[in-house]
C-alpha cells in the first residue's frame, strides 16, 4: 500500500460540510478515497493528538464513506445506513475534526446497528454501543450535512478545547 498524501480538511463555515452526500456505486470507486481518509486521519492525529474517523464530506468528497481506526481496527464503510437506534441515550462531549477547537455537549443513541457495502460488494453489518456508537452517530451526521453542533443541548452546550481542558479535563469528563 503506497501512502497517500493526508487532503485538507473542510472546516465549519464551509457549506459542503452541509452536503447531502451521494452513495457510491462501487468499491473501486471508494478505494482511492478511502486511501485519503485514512491518511488524512493518521496526519489529523500526529498534529492534533487525536481522531478516530473521518467522512468522505471532511477531505471534500461529498460520498456515503466514513473512514475509522478503533481498538486496532479499520472500518471501510460504504454507504452506510441505520438499521437500529436505541432509545437509550448518553450524553458527552463531542470533537469534530472540522473544528477541532470547540467541543459540543450532546446526547446520542447508547446503541446502533448499521448496514453497509464492504470492499467485496456484500452487505455488512455493524453494532456498537458506547463510544463505537457515538463515532458511528458522528460520522453519518456527516454524510447527512448535520454538525455536531447542531446537537448541542443548550446555549451553553459549547466549548473551545481550552477552557473544556481547563474545566473538565480533571473532572475526568469524556470526549
Amino acid at each position: 500500500m503506497i501512502d497517500m498524501p493526508a487532503r485538507r480538511i473542510v472546516q465549519l463555515g464551509d457549506p459542503l460540510l452541509r452536503a447531502v452526500s451521494a452513495p457510491v456505486a462501487s468499491a473501486r470507486e471508494a478505494d482511492g478515497v478511502f486511501e485519503d481518509l485514512r491518511a488524512t486521519l493518521h496526519e489529523f492525529r500526529r498534529t492534533h493528538g487525536f481522531g478516530r474517523g473521518i467522512s468522505a464530506v471532511q477531505i471534500g468528497e461529498p460520498k456515503r464513506l466514513i473512514y475509522i481506526e478503533l481498538d486496532g481496527r479499520a472500518y471501510r464503510l460504504r454507504n452506510p445506513e441505520y438499521e437500529f437506534r436505541s432509545a437509550e441515550k448518553f450524553r458527552l462531549w463531542d470533537d469534530c475534526f472540522s473544528f477541532p477547537n470547540l467541543l459540543v455537549w450532546l446526547e446520542r443513541s447508547r446503541t446502533v446497528r448499521i448496514r453497509f457495502d464492504n470492499d467485496a460488494g456484500e452487505v455488512e453489518r455493524l453494532e456498537a454501543s458506547g463510544a463505537f456508537a457515538e463515532l458511528l452517530q458522528h460520522e453519518m451526521d456527516h454524510l447527512d450535512g448535520v454538525l455536531a453542533i447542531d446537537r448541542a443541548l443548550d446555549g451553553n452546550s459549547l466549548a473551545t478545547r481550552e477552557e473544556w481542558e481547563r474545566r473538565f479535563r480533571g473532572a475526568g469528563a469524556a470526549v
